[in-house]
């Protein structure tokens, strides 16, 4: 029974135009898998009978009988194995890809794109730099299934490297599910393998940079790329140059040792003229040896000995390569020259030997005096400050990488000497230069054990790099020993300075610091006086660590001698008594000193501390007073998550992105519930929280911010999260002032508010610090009352920094929402009084328009009185009118019939005057006739008589009136 096997290759130089056919980016070159291009460009059909060949085998066709490979060549047998990189093998195609274009192998790709590709580099293929996405492609047609294996170097988050299968149907295969490859440690090489169907399967390596600055990102790095699965090869592979095989029937070829090439499809190796030349391992050709300069060779300092006296020591670099009998050669410097040794560090001492030994528990020393006890009532401080570098510490090794070649393999990578240590001369400059700090654990000193959220140390080195190419210095943190994530990077020459990072969690860090002088790749030493010098390295709170000085520690209240006990949470050492004593309310602990207590620092306006006083958080409640008014304002409704995604923006290239933030404003107990990741997986933010603490891209804050990817921006299936970041860690206050511990909101930053109400700022800040941030990053966010945007709201940043930032330190957003408007208060609603009907009358209460708070307290119900009607008060009126009006005809009648008596009374006065009868004058009286009533009296008085006040309330006049009669004398005239 026969069966057939074929074996499909993409060639290289097809034409572009069969990629135009299908829409999706990633399908485009999958169409070229049609019938007629299976049957026609790129394809080697073969025939097999059934049995399939072992390792070092191959078919004979003639025969269809497997042999032996010769020598000189190997065979996998059921497999292709490609692990020569000086060109694009055979069945390989680049294929770049930008935005929604798709350009092919040949010169029509766009310019934005046109240099966009894998590049072999001889031991391995290396991606491409830039923001294009490039896709290194392989299709290989199977009747049995059989698996992909590579190894690959994958160290910058700033690239997408994906690898998948699709089948002829342009669907990727199920499995290659999970189709993100992960990250790599700094030059350490990490494999990948995936199971493939018989069929066709077309395979994908593409990488997409993300360039969201001026920053270069570090590409992928493919070899030995292994296809197992084809059941037979029809020929053996010749062994690539540097390599040879010495027995027929290899499966693999051998290296070629040192000072020995190979070519292709050697037999053996052929040994260099030791004399004049000289080879690394794997060489494909001998090298003349050049004369020895000065960057041929290196000084050392030997151990202390028994005088206190250290060496310097110069040797050549291994493997030497160069020649002392050639002209201008230099001669090795003589070495011996003593000099005295530097003292130990702190925390170690020096017992008249040679060497250093650290000082045993519950004793501490400076470095130059003997180990002594702590005092009663103090306790170590443990940790580690390295700052003489006369021998490598016992928790720190160095070591040598190159991604390419083994040239370095087992050299230094650093060389201690004395007040520094400093990268060494490797074997390329290319190199990494490794030096890592192994820390089983961080812990609080005695006394803060239990403070939660806190810092639990630091790291502190200082630095300096001096550089003449495209040098690169790299700070990598390791937890667990899981992965080793890039903290910090410092590019080209930089002044002595100090970097610090801090430790929240307890936890096994390796600590490493990486350096090379150049990313080109390139074999020789030009850059070789290019370094780094560390001057200083110093570790807080190490779990091993030892100590150079005692600090304070809380004595039990029934101590014995100096043991020291843990305070709670919250705790602070009194410093009378030694004494743990509680923070006072709305202060957290300081995570620098416990004692005394202005090691409880106020929390900033606006905000209180947590239980354990650990940190200060808002509870969401603030009151403000504003001419004598009271403001209360409840941010509850906002205490979950707000998001913003800003933009979009793009690369130089075009590729489109948007800056997305989340914000914790307030409440949940100081909680950071604000997270951000670099999701580059299919897996969800929830299920990466309930999976482990250990993370690494799972950033969780007060706010962050992450750059987001639109899949129909580099034709992903789903968006892509990368570079999150941390903008604040730490709650500062919130306010009604615009300016809070150096963060200043200007005026001009955003809209005027249209209301009368203050708006409300929250400032926060970041503890950790940057090459551009010194001081770290810092945050504030305007609150402002808006009744149109009801629930959430919308936040917004300004708009002469589309960013958040205008700095790159400081981000500033506004968050508007009728949530954030005051509670509403007795001074926001007035009161309309109705009409008095039958009796009743009703006052309703209505709100201020426009109306600029809310919550608080309700509007007070409608008020229901009795009143009076009008027809009531006409009739009593006109009662009061008719009586007053009797009344005043009534006075007039009588004192008119008055007024008529004494005219009366005086014309007869008149007449009796006048009479001649009596010849003396007459008494000035008018006597009482007889039969008439004393009616005549006159009484002279000042007083208004009653109708003159009634006259008066008349005619509104205000003199006094008096009422008098003038009698005529009864005198003669003539007397």
């Amino acid at each position: 029974m026969t069966s057939f096997l074929s074996v499909s290759l993409l060639a290289p130089g097809l034409a572009s135009e069969n990629f135009a056919a299908v829409s999706k980016p990633w399908c485009r070159v999958s169409c070229l898998w049609t019938s007629s291009t299976i049957g026609g460009v790129g394809v080697i059909q073969t025939q097999l009978t059934a049995f399939s060949c072992a390792s070092g085998e191959y078919l004979e066709m003639k025969n269809q009988v497997c042999s032996k490979c010769g020598e000189g060549t190997y065979s996998l047998g059921s497999g292709i194995k490609f692990d020569e990189w000086d060109e694009l093998p055979a069945g390989f195609s680049n294929v770049a890809t930008f935005m929604d274009t798709v350009v092919g192998p040949s010169d029509s790709r766009p310019e934005g794109c046109n240099n966009s590709s894998w590049v072999p580099r001889g031991n391995y293929i290396e991606s491409n730099r830039d923001d294009c996405t490039v896709s290194l492609i392989y299709a290989v047609h199977l009747k049995k299934s059989g698996y992909v294996f590579f190894e690959y170097q994958y160290v910058d988050n700033n690239i997408f490297f994906e690898f998948f299968i699709q089948n002829d149907q342009c669907q990727e295969m199920d499995t290659t599910a999970d189709k993100w490859v992960k990250l790599t440690d700094n030059g350490e090489w990490g494999s990948h393998s995936v199971m493939l169907k018989s069929g066709t399967n077309i395979l994908y390596w593409r990488t997409t940079g993300i360039l969201m600055g001026s920053k270069a990102v570090k590409p992928v790095l493919v070899k030995n790329i292994t296809i197992e699965g084809v059941a037979y090869t029809s020929e053996c592979f010749p062994c690539k140059p540097g390599t040879f095989s010495d027995k027929p029937g290899s499966f693999i070829c051998q290296v070629c040792p040192r000072n020995t090439y190979s070519e292709k499809g050697a037999k053996e190796c052929i040994r260099c003229d030791e004399d004049s030349q000289f080879s690394e391992e794997g060489s494909s050709e001998c090298m003349e040896r050049p004369p020895c300069t000065s960057k041929d060779y290196f000084q050392i300092h030997t151990p202390c000995d028994e005088e206190g006296k250290t060496q310097i020591m110069y040797k050549w670099i291994e493997p030497k390569i160069c020649r002392e009998d050639l002209t201008d050669a230099i001669r090795l410097p003589p070495s011996g020259e003593k000099k005295d040794c530097p003292p130990c560090n702190p925390g170690f001492y020096n017992n008249g030997s040679s060497s250093c030994h650290p000082c045993p528990p519950g004793t501490f020393s400076d470095g130059t005096k003997e180990c002594r006890s702590c005092p009663a009532g103090t306790e170590p401080a443990l940790g580690f400050e390295y700052k003489w570098w006369n021998v490598l510490p016992g928790n720190m090794k160095t070591s040598c990488f190159n991604v390419g070649n083994s040239k370095c393999d087992g050299m230094n990578g650093w060389e201690v000497a004395g007040d520094h240590i400093q990268s060494g001369a490797g074997g390329s400059d290319n190199d990494y230069l490794i030096l890592n700090l192994h820390i089983p654990g961080f812990k609080p000193p005695t006394s803060m054990t239990g403070a939660m959220g806190s810092e639990l140390g630091r790291i502190t080195f200082v630095f300096e790099t001096l550089c003449s190419a495209d040098c690169v210095l790299y700070f990598m943190v390791d937890i667990n020993r899981k992965s080793t994530n890039v903290v910090e990077s410092w590019g080209g020459t930089k002044e002595k300075q100090a970097y610090t990072h801090v430790i929240f969690k307890n936890a096994t860090f390796t600590f490493t610091w990486a350096f090379q002088r150049t990313n080109q790749g390139q074999d020789n030493r030009r850059f070789i006086n290019d370094m780094v010098k560390i001057y200083s390295v110093t570790a807080t709170n190490a779990v091993d660590g030892v100590a150079s000085s005692c600090r304070a520690c809380a004595l039990g209240s029934e101590q014995s001698g100096s043991s020291c006990v843990p305070c709670p949470p919250g705790h602070y050492i009194e410093k009378e008594t030694n004494q743990c004593m509680e923070c006072p309310p709305d202060t957290y602990l300081s995570i620098h000193q416990v004692y005394g207590k202005e090691a409880c620092i106020p929390c900033g306006p606006g905000s209180r501390s947590t239980q354990d006083h650990s940190v200060c958080y808002s509870d969401c409640f603030f009151y403000h007073e504003k001419e004598n008014q009271s403001l209360h304002y409840d941010f509850s409704n906002l205490s979950s998550v707000g998001s913003l995604m800003n933009g979009p923006s793009f690369t130089s290239k075009g590729t489109k992105y948007f800056h997305f933030f989340n914000i914790s404003l307030c409440g949940h107990e100081g909680k950071k519930l604000a997270v951000c990741t670099n999701n580059i997986t299919d897996f969800t933010v929830k299920e990466m929280v309930a999976g482990s603490d250990d993370y690494t891209n799972l950033v969780g804050a007060f706010v962050c911010q992450s750059t987001i990817i639109p899949s129909e921006s580099k034709g992903f299936r789903a968006a892509l999260s990368s570079q999150s970041i941390i903008l604040a860690d730490t709650f500062l206050g919130v306010t009604v002032e615009t300016t809070l511990q150096n963060i200043n909101i200007k005026e001009d930053m955003f809209p005027v508010s249209p209301s009368q109400i203050p708006d409300v700022h929250f400032f926060y800040k970041s503890s950790t610090t940057t090459t551009s941030c010194v001081n770290g990053r810092s945050t504030a966010v305007k609150m402002r009352c808006n009744p149109a945007k009801p629930g959430a709201g919308a936040i917004s940043v300004p708009s002469k920094c589309p960013a958040g930032t205008c700095d790159g330190c400081t981000f500033y957003f506004l968050w508007e929402s009728v949530e954030a408007c005051p509670l509403c208060t007795e001074h926001d609603f007035h009161e309309i009084e109705g009409a008095c009907k039958r009796g009743f009358q009703e006052t309703l209460y209505v709100w201020n328009e426009p109306k600029w708070c809310i919550k608080g307290i309700s509007l007070p119900e409608k008020k229901l009185s009795t009143c009076e009607t009008v027809d009531f008060w006409l009739k009593v009126g006109a009662g009061v009118g008719a009586f007053t009006a009797v009344l005043l005809v009534a006075l007039t009648c009588y004192f008119w019939k008055k007024n008529q008596k004494l005219e009366y009374k005086y014309s007869k006065l008149v007449m009796t005057t006048n009479s001649k009868e009596c010849e003396l004058p007459a008494a000035d009286s008018c006597a009482i006739m007889e039969g008439e009533d004393n009616e005549e009296e006159v009484v002279y008085s000042n007083k208004q008589s009653l109708l003159g006040k009634l006259k008066s309330l008349a005619t509104k006049e205000k003199e006094d009136h008096f009422e008098s009669v003038q009698l005529k004398s009864s005198r003669s005239p003539n007397i």
